[in-house]
């Protein structure tokens, strides 16, 4: 099996359930990475995978720059490095039990999306910040819960309501959350302009018991 980069963190107490991290168009960064080290002190094994090979941007034309060459043809594209990641996460030896859980902001999250509708993929709950992508979802074996910005620029009112669309004609389990005051990134800690502190501490609470439950 091929081994891609990736930032793994594993709970002190050796093992736990698998959580896959997807960042967003800024590259694994130093946020990422901090937020799977934060996974681990929850109890889970957290694995991020490095979708632009060390390289991070600072800037979206960067950001845009690194995203359009991780999905270009004439490289291992995206989706490639990401099923291989859940494949190394799923067989890490800390992990317990079969299936996975994704963890994905902005980019992450539409990745997240796309994973979640294949029904040949372990995946058993999906968490997206600030994304939406619609598709079909009828064969999907994940929950969902989903932390949406009040004012988003880059996540329309349309492309929300056709992935509500999509994921209640699948009868699918999905809780959706809309944090007051918030903008894109709101999550994102190093994101100053847009980074809620009171927000994102309810939607990290959130998400661990959402994870949590069986």
């Amino acid at each position: 099996m091929t081994t891609f980069p990736h930032y793994v963190a594993v709970p002190k107490s050796g093992f736990g359930p698998a959580v896959l991290v997807l960042h967003s168009w800024w590259g694994l960064n130093p946020f990422f990475k901090r937020l799977c080290d934060r996974f681990a002190r929850a109890g889970f094994v957290a694995l991020a995978p490095d979708l632009y090979a060390g390289r991070v941007a600072t800037t979206p034309t960067e950001a845009k720059a690194l995203r359009s060459e991780s999905t270009a043809k004439r490289k291992t594209p995206a989706y490639k490095l990401l099923i291989a990641a859940i494949e190394q996460l799923r067989t890490n030896e800390a992990v317990q039990g079969s299936r996975v859980a994704l963890v994905g902001f902005s980019m992450g999250g539409h990745w997240a999306l796309w994973l979640a509708q294949r029904p040949e993929l372990p995946i058993a709950e999906t968490v997206v910040f600030y994304a939406a992508r619609d598709g079909n979802y009828t064969k999907s074996k994940s929950r969902f819960l989903f932390h949406f910005a009040e004012s988003d620029d880059w996540v329309s009112a349309a492309s929300a309501k056709k992935l509500k669309t999509s994921l209640a004609t699948a009868n699918a389990d999905a809780t959706y959350y809309t944090y007051p005051g918030t903008a894109h990134w709101f999550f994102e800690s190093d994101r100053k302009d847009a980074y809620n502190e009171t927000a994102a501490a309810s939607a990290w609470k959130r998400t661990i018991v959402f994870l949590n439950e069986v």
